[in-house]
């Protein structure tokens, strides 16, 4: 048996909706919808394709983003009680999120804190907001994640054995799903687990991914407080 770590997603996995698009839809003008529609279909990267969308928006825009984003976040049902079953266990979570700094860390605050947020940081001193990448993709990966979920794995899991736990959603997940020992799906990820054979359950609200744990636990796939 091997210790369980757990890499969750953020925008779409613990809130209800993307962030990014509620905010592209408010605050964008049309032509982020092409954008939107190139980055799902991976006809350009999810780099390429979140620094474009925000280059649409003024940097002046900050302030009005942020508390639109913050009330506007809708949690996912048992995502506290998730977070508190994780510490009672002693199971490591990360956040990994494709998201920008100046939403994920106001929103996630009451919740943590956590082993650790990964996700994009943002600069608002030019005109325009530029998104920086401080998780680029490693050696192994040539992906252009600009928030590379494989790599962040690789790094936190080195040198350990490991029972590797992703939770997702959408396109930023695939290439974690691919890289982990179970996932726990919705929409787009789940599609693609069926597709690819990936070792999934389906799940609607974290009290589910915990029930989930729980049962690999019991069959004996991984080890807690050990």
């Amino acid at each position: 048996m091997t210790n369980p770590v757990i890499f969750c997603d953020f925008d779409g996995t613990v809130t209800k909706s993307d962030n990014i698009i509620r905010m592209m839809k408010e605050f964008a003008p049309p032509e982020w919808e092409n954008i939107k529609d190139l980055i799902l279909n991976r006809q350009i990267s999810i780099n390429e394709g979140v620094g474009k969308l925000f280059s649409l928006l003024n940097s002046n825009l900050k302030e009005e983003l942020t508390a639109f984003a913050i009330e506007n976040a809708e949690i996912r049902p048992g995502f506290k009680e998730f977070v508190e079953y994780t510490r009672t266990e002693n199971i490591p979570l990360y956040i990994v999120s494709g998201g920008i700094d100046f939403f994920v860390y106001p929103i996630l605050e009451k919740f943590g804190p956590f082993n650790g947020i990964y996700c994009n940081e943002s600069d608002f001193s030019g005109e325009r907001i530029k998104i920086l990448w401080p998780n680029n993709c490693d050696s192994l990966c040539d992906n252009d994640c600009g928030c590379c979920k494989p790599g962040i794995m690789r790094r936190v899991t080195q040198g350990k054995e490991c029972f590797k736990i992703v939770i997702g959603d959408s396109v930023t997940d695939l290439e974690a799903a691919k890289h982990a020992d179970f996932v726990l799906a919705r929409d787009l990820l789940q599609e693609k687990c069926v597709e690819w054979g990936i070792n999934h359950r389906g799940f609607s609200s974290f009290f589910e991914c915990i029930n989930e744990i729980n049962n690999r636990m019991e069959v004996g796939d991984v080890n807690v407080k050990g």
